[in-house]
């Protein structure tokens, strides 16, 4: 039986908003939240949090340890390379790449990720791919273990290797993708957390809610009924994979 594992990445090291992943929504750490929600989704097995071997990353192992999180430290720039070391510690087969800057993630969009890779017998599934229709924020990919063994041991390119997956989708031709999209265009709402700014937005959507047991479509509704709360990040730059 094949066992899906989502892992989250996460670090203090943020260089526009260092330690973001311990800021506090509703008095936890957001990576908290990012980890609940997402153990919330009913196709994942198991949740393991992947950060540094950096000593600055201890914190992050603390919280692990006190919250009984499966923990599993790698490579600082290597982010493939620490995906993969968590798939082998954790008999995945199927990894679901979540990262701790999306306090929104909706464990029904992972399941909905999850269920595409398995029913179109894709090698990668995501709501990210262009043309995206998700907020940022809600992004999950599911990458089959052995697509992420590949693409490790062919990738050579430092930069896609510091952000997991480009080697896989930038490769229809070796990998088969599939795409998940919603009925409706969200996608000029961003929710992932880069800056302070965007924390901002996130914190006002977690007090206007009073909990994180919330969807995203509820979400939603709260900022659509707020439009000037998008004024908050709306200059903010999304960070990019170079190409090469």
């Amino acid at each position: 039986m094949s066992r899906t594992v989502a892992i989250i990445q996460a670090r203090t090291g943020s260089s526009r908003l260092p330690g973001k992943v311990l800021l506090a929504l509703l008095g936890a750490p957001m990576l908290a939240h990012v980890v609940e929600r997402t153990s919330r989704a009913r196709l994942v097995d198991e949740v393991v949090v992947a950060t540094t071997q950096l000593a600055a990353d201890d914190a992050i192992a603390v919280l692990a340890k006190d919250a009984g999180w499966a923990l599993v430290r790698g490579s600082e720039t290597d982010l493939l390379d620490r995906y993969v070391a968590a798939a082998r510690a954790h008999a995945a087969d199927v990894v679901v790449r979540i990262t701790s800057d999306c306090p929104l993630i909706d464990p029904e969009l992972v399941d909905d990720v999850v269920r595409v890779l398995a029913t179109t017998g894709a090698d990668y599934a995501s709501n990210t791919l262009e043309p995206r229709t998700y907020p940022r924020g809600l992004d999950v990919e599911a990458i089959t273990r052995a697509a992420l063994e590949l693409a490790s041991a062919e990738d050579t390119n430092p930069t896609w290797r510091e952000h997991a997956t480009p080697y896989i989708y930038r490769h229809p031709e070796r990998f088969r993708l599939a795409r998940v999209a919603s009925p409706e265009d969200t996608s000029g709402h961003r929710w992932c957390v880069d800056t302070l700014e965007d924390f901002e937005l996130v914190h006002r959507i977690y007090d206007e809610l009073g909990n994180d047991r919330f969807g995203w479509r509820e979400a939603l509704m709260v900022v659509r009924a707020h439009p000037e709360w998008a004024d908050l990040n709306r200059d903010v730059i999304q960070k990019s994979v170079l190409p090469g």
